[in-house]
């Protein structure tokens, strides 16, 4: 279902609750939206488990790292409550502890909020819909994706260029100065085929019309439909809903003050 919502429509559904739990510094509200967002992840769209847990689990270590950081040195405001233990003579408290979990949360919410639109978005459709709803010039949406086009053919050049410096005797240097040689060795003749199929793109892109005229027929044309805008209002309906709940029971936290 979601791989069929609007490309727009769904960064901007993304985006939005994104922005606003950076204002939360409470538990309850970054871990609710988050259990949320994992529903959603896995009942509405195929995207399976393992690798969803593969890419994930990275940024689970660096949200531990936060909260732990956060935990030793918040200042003041956030370091409320009782004192429960010393650590290197810096006194952890319970508001401290909280502020550290609320921003691993937030972390992870950002993060799996990311994920859903990542691996349920095509790149092509999204950069149709930016110039088609958003009315980004197409001079700029098709340089994105030839751009976007050239990375796999840099990392197969580069294979070729490693390749043809082993059959010549050209091995791997070990040291800071061996890794910059090596490093002039592949830059140059990637950055000179780069500037070749840059030219010759920006070409048959004149060449086809795609200057920075807006007014243009498009062979795929992206729509907003109905379902689109029910997504939007799930996806932000639910965290003011999240938010209105947080507020009821009393656990909000904006910027340290208790609501």
């Amino acid at each position: 279902m979601i791989s069929s919502i609007n490309p727009t429509i769904k960064a901007f559904a993304v985006l939005i609750p994104g922005i606003l739990l950076g204002f939360t510094f409470d538990v309850f509200t970054p871990l609710v939206y988050f259990i949320f967002i994992l529903l959603v992840t896995f009942t509405l769209t195929d995207i399976p488990v393992i690798k969803w847990m593969k890419i994930f689990s990275p940024f689970l270590l660096v949200a531990l790292g936060f909260a732990w950081m956060t935990t030793l040195y918040a200042n003041q405001t956030f370091s409320y409550g009782d004192v429960l233990f010393s650590l290197w003579g810096i006194e952890v408290t319970t508001g401290s502890i909280l502020t550290g979990i609320s921003l691993a949360f937030r972390s992870l919410c950002f993060v799996a909020l990311s994920l859903l639109f990542a691996l349920t978005t095509d790149s092509t459709k999204f950069m149709l819909s930016l110039m088609q709803q958003c009315k980004l010039p197409p001079k700029i949406t098709y340089g994105v994706l030839a751009g976007y086009r050239f990375l796999p053919i840099f990392q197969h050049e580069l294979q070729i260029l490693r390749q043809a410096h082993r059959i010549r005797g050209i091995g791997r240097t070990r040291g800071i100065k061996g890794r910059l040689n090596q490093f002039r060795r592949y830059s140059i003749p990637l950055l000179a085929n780069g500037i070749r199929k840059a030219e010759r793109v920006a070409i048959a892109m004149e060449s086809k019309g795609f200057t920075g005229d807006t007014d243009r027929t498009h062979y795929h044309k992206m729509t907003v439909e109905k379902k689109d805008w029910l997504f939007f209002a799930m996806i932000v309906g639910t965290f003011v809903v999240v938010v209105g709940m947080s507020y009821y029971f009393g656990y909000l936290n904006i910027f340290g003050k208790q609501f």
